[in-house]
């Protein structure tokens, strides 16, 4: 059961600007999961809440963000911005094209990023072939790569 209502808290604060435990509880409550202030507040500090400013600089709750794990993702980004050249998309695959030699590189940190469109990454010297799980997504993974490398296409 608490996996299932972390699932779903994590769910409502991405969608709604929960701003109070009151609020969480209410929402929860709502879908059927029996909560108490004292659960929510057990909730809030394992799933690592913090409240950030809002729309109208109202607070609302938001997962808080490693320092750990963001440092990580830069020199993961930094790999994949030294390393691209191009991409290009065909269904659900996305094709990159990267400095000779970098590809096993760049593959290796798009995959450490953990982008949950991405099913996987096979790397030969300068190829990557990215699957991605729905063509729809692809576009998606598209926008993160453009952004991290700024244009460089």
């Amino acid at each position: 059961m608490k996996i299932n209502r972390h699932a779903r808290i994590l769910d409502l604060i991405g969608r709604y600007e929960i701003g109070t435990q009151e609020e969480l509880a209410d929402y929860l409550n709502k879908e059927g999961f029996r909560v108490t202030q004292a659960t929510i507040s057990r909730d809030i500090r394992q799933l690592h809440l913090t409240k950030v400013p809002g729309p109208g600089g109202r607070q609302r709750y938001a997962v808080l963000e490693k320092e750990e794990e963001s440092r990580m993702d830069e020199k993961y980004l930094r790999v994949l911005k030294a390393g691209f050249v191009s991409m290009d998309s065909a269904g659900n695959l996305l094709v990159i094209k990267t400095v000779s030699g970098m590809a096993m590189a760049v593959a290796a940190a798009i995959d450490a990023m953990k982008w949950p469109q991405v099913a996987g990454c096979i790397a030969g010297d300068d190829t990557i072939f990215i699957a991605i799980h729905t063509e729809e997504e692809t576009a998606a993974v598209m926008d993160k790569i453009r952004g991290a490398t700024e244009g460089m296409e």
